[in-house]
């Protein structure tokens, strides 16, 4: 509330695939750079007044959430009071019912594998018993002939000792053949095994132990997004034309071609302790991987003279600020990485 009129610029960013059906207020809807679009408001309102803005939105892909921030700035529409966000979900088609596979049906390739091992390990067995027979009877045939072809001997015949009989064992070939069947199952079983295994790996994850504190976390504009000390929310970003960036900036060391990007960001002290952070830590990332950190000086001059990182955030505190990046190119930034500290795995927030 204030003691005066107040004269106030209201920004909200559509996220991609919604278009407005109706605004409220005489509010417009304009193109944001990219597939984004963004509706603006200019508003005059009494001392101890309030309003009440809204659009309507119609969504091309139905059942995903939609986020839509929004921000209210100082009559130039540069520094922001306030921001606030709001995400909900659009009606989606009923989904069509899934029958899901039973179990058994859910291996093939290992089902299929034990299958074939089973069937070479009995044709196997039955080949190494079958010519162990023949050997057997062939044998017994040659000792029953010689004995019949005797004639004239003398009664009672005296007792001829028994042969010895060896144990026969299946040919080198069989065991060779075996090992390598069942080696080849056990690879293949193992293998598969690994891979699904690897598959369910996310690489987009930071890494939880070591150098890194907390888990990175990735989303998109107006979402408020939580690392180890910080709750970082990005509710817009805008560049300005290329060569800009060094009259922004007052000269200085700035590119000729450069250009300044602002993003708007609130910042939340979710911890109990005061919370340092950096501007070298803030980074905006460029196209083929390339990234520059906040630069200071434009950022400090966004904020009326005001360095924000000079002193540590108090516990539980919120501040929305500008943030700047003098980036070269044509391109803007793809991404913003915001982060407390040297050691925390921050997070990344992606432009429409």
């Amino acid at each position: 509330m204030s003691n005066s009129p107040l004269e106030t610029t209201v920004r909200q960013e559509l996220p991609p695939g919604a278009s407005t059906t109706a605004i409220s207020g005489g509010g417009l809807s304009t193109p944001a750079g990219g597939s984004a679009t963004e509706v603006t408001w200019r508003l005059r309102l009494p001392a101890h007044s309030t309003t009440t803005l809204g659009t309507a939105l119609a969504a091309t892909a139905p059942g995903r959430p939609l986020t839509a921030p929004t921000c209210a700035f100082t009559s130039d529409g540069t520094r922001p009071y306030d921001c606030a966000t709001a995400t909900w979900q659009a009606a989606a088609a009923p989904a069509a019912e899934v029958t899901e596979a039973p179990p058994w049906r859910r291996y093939p390739v290992l089902l299929a594998g034990l299958a074939v091992l089973l069937l070479i390990s009995a044709a196997l067995v039955w080949v190494w018993r079958r010519r162990r027979g023949r050997r057997v009877t062939a044998a017994a045939l040659s000792t029953g002939g010689g004995a019949g072809g005797d004639r004239g001997t003398i009664y009672p015949r005296p007792a001829a000792p028994s042969p010895v009989r060896r144990r026969r064992t299946p040919p080198v070939w069989v065991l060779v053949g075996a090992a390598v069947v069942v080696l080849a199952g056990v690879v293949g079983t193992a293998g598969w095994t690994a891979t699904r295994q690897v598959a369910t790996i996310d690489t987009q994850k930071q890494p939880t132990s070591g150098a890194w504190t907390g888990t990175g976390v990735t989303g998109a504009l107006g979402v408020p997004l939580r690392e180890s000390a910080f709750e970082f929310t990005v509710y817009r970003m805008t560049c300005g034309a290329p060569g800009t960036a060094g009259k922004a900036n007052g000269g200085g060391a700035a590119p000729a071609n450069g250009r300044r990007c602002e993003a708007t960001v609130g910042v939340r002290n979710v911890t109990g302790d005061h919370q340092p952070w950096h501007s070298e830590l803030q980074r905006a990332y460029l196209p083929g991987g390339r990234w520059v950190s906040a630069d200071e000086s434009a950022t400090r001059t966004a904020n009326l003279g005001r360095d924000v990182f000079a002193d540590p955030m108090a516990a539980g505190t919120r501040m929305v600020l500008p943030l700047v990046f003098t980036v070269d190119g044509r391109d803007p930034p793809q991404q913003l990485e915001l982060r407390s500290g040297v050691f925390s795995a921050g997070v990344r927030v992606h432009m429409p």
